[in-house]
Formats: C-alpha cells, sequence, structure tokens
C-alpha cells in the first residue's frame, strides 16, 4: 500500500527512524534529501517532496544529508557509526592511550559538539563515561589476571592517582580493589550500597512474581538460581538498607560480582536522572525513590525469552507463562528451584510444546524459532553486550517476532542502555498521563515527544513511570 504524503510527513515530524529506507524526504529550500529518522530541523510542509530512493532525489537535483547519510543507509553501510565503534575499541582496549574527552574528540576527527552526539546516540553516554567505564574493566581484568601492584594497575588504565582509582571503583563495584581482587578464591562477598539506595524497590523488583520458579524473597533473604558460564548455579543474597551479602557456590566470584551488580543497578547513574529531573521542575516523578535502579536479567538469553513472552499480554499472564516455559524447558535444582533453560533447550521444543501450556501459536514460533537463532551463532547475544546501541537495535530489529517495544524493553533490561523507551508500554503511557496531568494516555508519537526531555536517561525516567501510579513499597 502506498503510503499518503501526510503519512510520510507526519513520520519526519516525529523524526521516526523506523520508516528510514521507505521513503526519503527532500528539502526543496536548502537543496537537501534525508531519512525520515533525520534529527535536522523540521522543513515546513510546502517545501517538502518525497522519494522512493535515492536516485530519484538526485535525479531531482538534491545532495545527500551529511547529518543523516542517506545514501549510506540505503547501500547498507554506516561510516559514521563505523568509525564510533572503531574509536570505542580503541578506547576499551588501551584507555590510558586517552588521558581525557578532548583527547577522544582529537582521535576521532569530528567536533567536540558532534562527537558528544554520536557518543550519546550510538552508546548512551558521554565520551567521559565510555573513558571511565574502559578503565574500570581494564582494571578488574589485572586485578583477577595479576599480582601487580594496585597504583600500577590504577596509572596503566590511565587514572590520575591512586585515591581516584580507589574512590571510582568503589563506587561501580561496591568495594574496594583489594575486595574485588579476592574474587579470585571466594564466591562470598559484600557490596556497600549507596546512602540513598532505595532498597524497598529493589524488593519490589525482586519478587514480581510471588510464584517464580527461578527466585524468591523471604524477608531480606533473595535466593535465585542462575545459569553461569560453568553451569546452573544458587545466588543468595541477603539485603540490608547499608549493604547486601553474596554467596554461592560452585561459582567465579567476578562472575557472580557481575550478575549482582546487574541485579541491584549499581553501575547506573540515578544521581544524573534525579538532577535532570529536578532541573525540569519534575522532582515529583523521583520523590521518594531517587537512587532507584532497574535491575538487569540475570542473563541476556533470559531478557530476550522475557521480551518474546510480555509483548502484548498482561503481567500476570506473562509471568505464568514464563514459569510454564522455564519448568518445561529449565534444570531443576536444589531447593525447588529451577534454572533458566539454555537457548539450546528451547530450541529443542516444538511449538505444540508451548501451544498446550497457552502460548499463543505465534509467540510460540518467535519463541523456538529466536532460541534457535542463538543455539546456532547466527544470533550472538555476547557480541549484542559489547556493542553499539544503534547496532543492537537494527541487529535486534531484524528479528522475525521482535518489534520496538521488545527491543527497547531487552535494551533496557538485559543490556543496560540508558536511553531506552518501550514505546507503546501501558505502564509508561499511564505514568506520562499522571505525570503531565493529560486528559488521555498520549499515543506513540506524543510519548516520543514527551519523553524526548528526559533523554539521555529515558531508560530510568521509563522504570520511574513504572512506579508512578503505584503505591511506594514498605
Amino acid at each position: 500500500m502506498r503510503m499518503t504524503d501526510r503519512r510520510m510527513y507526519d513520520r519526519v515530524l516525529a523524526s521516526d527512524a523506523s520508516y528510514n529506507g521507505r521513503f526519503f524526504l527532500g528539502v526543496l529550500t536548502t537543496g537537501i534529501y534525508c531519512l525520515p529518522g533525520c534529527t535536522a530541523r523540521k522543513p515546513k510542509r510546502e517545501n517538502v517532496r518525497f522519494f522512493p530512493n535515492c536516485e530519484a532525489a538526485r535525479a531531482a537535483g538534491l545532495r545527500p544529508c551529511k547529518k543523516c547519510h542517506p545514501d549510506d543507509f540505503a547501500a547498507g553501510a554506516d561510516p559514521v557509526l563505523e568509525s564510533i565503534e572503531t574509536l570505542v575499541a580503541e578506547i576499551r582496549r588501551a584507555p590510558a592511550d586517552f588521558r581525557d574527552t578532548r583527547s577522544i574528540v582529537r582521535r576521532s576527527g569530528f567536533g567536540a559538539s558532534r562527537v558528544f552526539e554520536l557518543f550519546r546516540l550510538h552508546y548512551h553516554q558521554t565520551p567521559a563515561d565510555v573513558l571511565q567505564r574502559a578503565r574500570q574493566e581494564h582494571c578488574r581484568r589485572a586485578l583477577l589476571d595479576e599480582d601487580t601492584p594496585l597504583i600500577e594497575i590504577a596509572q596503566a588504565a590511565g587514572f590520575e592517582s591512586l585515591s581516584v582509582f580507589h574512590d571510582r571503583f568503589r563506587r561501580q563495584a561496591g568495594m574496594t580493589p583489594g575486595d574485588y581482587r579476592r574474587l579470585r578464591a571466594a564466591a562470598s562477598f559484600t557490596i556497600q550500597l549507596p546512602g540513598n539506595y532505595p532498597l524497598p524497590y529493589l524488593r519490589r523488583a525482586l519478587s514480581r512474581d510471588p510464584h517464580s520458579v527461578t527466585e524468591r524473597l523471604d524477608g531480606g533473604t533473595y535466593t535465585a538460581a542462575v545459569r553461569l558460564q560453568d553451569g546452573p548455579a544458587v545466588i543468595t543474597l541477603r539485603l540490608s538498607a547499608t549493604h547486601i551479602e553474596v554467596e554461592a557456590t560452585g561459582a567465579r566470584g567476578a562472575e557472580v560480582h557481575q550478575l549482582v551488580i546487574g541485579l541491584i543497578g549499581l553501575d547506573q547513574d540515578a544521581e544524573a536522572f534525579s538532577r535532570l529531573a529536578r532541573k525540569l521542575g519534575l522532582a515529583r516523578l523521583v520523590r521518594g525513590r531517587e537512587g532507584m535502579r532497574i535491575s538487569q536479567t540475570s542473563s541476556v538469553f533470559e531478557g530476550l525469552l522475557w521480551a518474546i513472552i510480555g509483548q502484548q499480554i498482561n503481567f500476570p499472564f506473562a509471568c505464568l507463562l514464563r514459569r510454564r516455559l522455564f519448568e518445561l524447558a529449565g534444570t531443576p535444582l536444589a531447593g525447588g528451584l529451577v534454572a533458566p533453560p539454555m537457548p539450546a533447550d528451547v530450541a529443542a521444543l516444538k511449538p505444540a510444546d508451548l501451544q498446550k501450556r497457552q502460548f499463543s501459536r505465534q509467540k510460540a514460533a518467535y519463541l523456538i524459532a529466536t532460541a534457535r537463532l542463538v543455539a546456532d551463532g547466527k544470533l550472538d547475544l555476547a557480541a549484542l553486550a559489547h556493542g553499539s546501541a544503534t547496532r543492537v537495535e537494527r541487529t535486534l530489529l531484524a528479528v522475525r517476532g521482535l518489534g520496538p517495544w521488545s527491543v527497547n524493553y531487552l535494551m533496557m533490561r538485559a543490556l543496560g542502555f540508558a536511553d531506552c523507551v518501550p514505546y507503546g508500554d501501558t505502564g509508561v503511557t499511564g505514568g506520562l498521563q499522571t505525570l503531565f496531568k493529560l486528559e488521555q494516555r498520549p499515543d506513540v508519537d506524543a510519548t516520543r515527544r514527551l519523553m524526548s526531555v528526559f533523554s539521555p536517561h529515558r531508560s530510568l525516567a521509563t522504570a520511574h513511570l513504572w512506579q508512578l501510579n503505584q503505591t511506594p513499597p514498605v
């Protein structure tokens, strides 16, 4: 079906990147043509002409936009993205080679404003954030692999002093570098929480499904069956207002630590989002939960399963289906818990196995087909965990059964990207209606406009909107 000019212009005004390649926008006053998702200033309707491809736009005497690069998109190439991905790979490989943000800008070949724009677009982080995370990762590897003195490890990662290294490491890891080094020999450890950490919201996140077969919260003790590199394991967290005591049996301490950090969201910049909300005059969005984080899934594959199961159904029914899938394909462990299934476990199922457990035919087909992509190595989840947000989004949207809601949900809850919105989510639209006192829930375009003010922290904004219409936990 041919789209009307009005429909195409609406998509341009919304900067709807999902229409990129379906048509191209010509701006007669500037003589350029763009992708519908281009973020440049929007032209007036009378100055616009639409084209089915780049060749038609060039034949009309127009030239390609230097901001959105429509020719590269049409050819399947993205040299700007590739250059930023190469630069980030260099930073991660040798963070000490980059003294500060200025050195990143010089290496990029772009201007400072453009570099900040590209890093936030493609990685949901500033250049300084990327550099600091690269330094932290360099130090974690060195602490586990070497007996080098701490001062030498700090210097090799590019930290200006040992005290700065200690402070930043403790904030992101919840423990000192010395304590982290001891994870080589032990899988039991303690993580210190920030002073404003709202523990009741973590407890709510960890007990969303009171009938879960993979996890349970009993008072202040959380127990979960998880998948680690060496196989299934059970971890136990003892929660308190100031710290969390972690125990695991037969597991690698560093791997368990990384999982728990994701579970409690310690590496998320909750303070920066709270400052932004107050600056916008929306302090009521974060009031009483300023330090709240997003609890990450224990693995990317588990998040992928949840994203497919949870789409277009209510939360209690999604929990029921998740339990039935895990009981069918997971691994039973001691204590009655079930470890999440491996990709091969789900790939081996037949649609009928799931349909008789109340899965729709379509949802069953999507789950099994996606699991087969992962099991066969055609969908590399490990690569997604280290890739750019842009590359991840494009890869996942190409998977049959994954739409914008599922992809954004997976990116924020399993991959930790900071600037995602699961558009169409009723919790988000209901929260926006309450926050901005709207007469009706916003549609997708209105949601996109309203959420834009929270960039580059839209994932945390989403988490707070989910809580806005709920009774505060105790």
